[in-house]
């Protein structure tokens, strides 16, 4: 027969009740009973139900991670740190995955009785942040924001890896800039975008649209649009991709194309992965601690559970850039 809170109550002297508060850390509860209780819990061996916690909280201490973008390795490397940062707080991450960002993931995540979602796949039109505000579930946003509600988030400034980048591809002697862009309909492609026009115009320079394609953030779309671009009668000496991701697939194409790396064409990529740095790839890319920003998007969405009338809060992370292997002087005429 399972041990009930009842039980504990009466080993410890105390009402059924004063169990529940004194092992949520009620402040209502002097010490001394608290730890009677837990003594007296841990001699019986009692687990306390969530179920029983949620129906007296009014909480079930889950947390939603949303991931939309499932082909992208970028998302499998923020699970543990979220997942982590969370469970320090007390409250469990459940990842949800959808193949859409629509009306039935929004409709799933709250029935599934949620206390907050964090938001790591959001596309600028989407329309899922005002359906989880209407419906009263908090959320934040990870790495990409929509543009329709305002919300707490965690966002990265690419701004000074893209000037440090360009500076160093220009003294490098690259005039040739090829770029392969992520979806319009991307916050983060959006200001990639933008940053590395501003640091090119720094320079004098501006990104031909002959040299410019755009596909998703995946390896074999990376493939594809560098193919293209090395196809060219006076192709680009350096491409900058949307992101590490797809900056693999554009070695990939450069090797089927016999083009050599960095003697032909250089290669620079975005968000620094666990394997840009493998003595096999060696990607000059654009760095930020996507880690301490996954465990800031944790801590966003408690506070928000917490405090929901707290201020919204967007916290920034600035890139630098990381030089390696793929990046070297421009190929001579």
């Amino acid at each position: 027969m399972a041990v009930t809170s009842r039980d504990v109550a009466r080993l410890a002297g105390v009402s059924q009740p004063t169990v529940s508060r004194a092992l949520r850390d009620d402040p209502r509860v002097s010490e001394d009973t608290k730890r009677r209780v837990r003594e007296s819990a841990e001699l019986l061996g009692y687990v306390p139900s969530e179920a029983g916690r949620a129906l007296s909280s009014g909480r079930t201490r889950r947390i939603g991670l949303l991931v939309t973008d499932l082909a992208n390795q970028f998302y499998a490397q923020i699970i543990a740190p979220v997942h982590l940062e969370l469970e320090a707080m007390g409250y469990q991450l459940m990842l949800q995955t959808e193949t859409a960002d629509n009306e039935t993931a929004v409709e799933r995540l709250v029935a599934n009785g949620l206390d907050g979602v964090i938001l790591a796949t959001t596309t600028v039109d989407s329309v899922a942040p005002v359906r989880l505000r209407d419906r009263g579930l908090p959320f934040v946003y990870f790495n990409r924001t929509a543009s329709l509600v305002d919300a707490d988030a965690t966002i990265v400034d690419s701004g000074p890896g893209f000037a440090a980048a360009v500076s160093r591809a220009v003294e490098l002697g690259h005039r040739r800039i090829g770029a392969v862009l992520g979806p319009r309909n991307t916050s983060t492609a959006q200001s990639r975008e933008l940053a590395l026009r501003a640091a090119l115009s720094d320079h004098g320079l501006a990104l031909d649209p002959a040299y410019v394609r755009r596909s998703p953030f995946d390896t074999v779309a990376g493939d594809e649009a560098t193919a293209s671009l090395l196809a060219m009668d006076e192709p680009p000496t350096v491409i900058f991709c949307g992101n590490d991701v797809v900056a693999y697939g554009a070695l990939n194409a450069a090797r089927r194309a016999g083009v050599a790396v960095p003697g032909g064409v250089s290669i620079i990529g975005f968000d620094d992965l666990p394997a840009a740095s493998w003595p096999i790839i060696e990607l000059s890319t654009i760095a930020y601690d996507f880690v301490a920003m996954a465990r800031e998007a944790a801590g966003l969405i408690t506070r928000r559970i917490e405090q929901p009338h707290a201020p919204i809060d967007h916290i920034e992370f600035a890139t630098t850039f990381v030089e390696r292997g793929t990046l070297g002087a421009a190929p001579s005429a």
